[in-house]
């Protein structure tokens, strides 16, 4: 699913800079990818995203 229209950015984008880059913030995925850049309407739905990888890995690291 398209989370940021103006750049073309995925969920899945943004799972894959988590899992496998070790991106931890916002401010890291808006550096790789420009989300958020133009109408911002994509931020509060990208740091769910976000969030939700961040806590499933660290429930499968427990």
């Amino acid at each position: 699913m398209y989370v940021c229209l103006c750049h073309g950015i995925s969920d899945k984008k943004i799972r894959k800079l988590a899992i496998e880059e070790g991106v931890q913030d916002m401010r890291t995925i808006r550096k790789c990818t420009s989300l958020g850049s133009q109408c911002g309407k994509c931020v509060k739905q990208a740091k769910e995203i976000l969030s939700e990888t961040q806590q499933a890995l660290f429930k499968e690291a427990c």
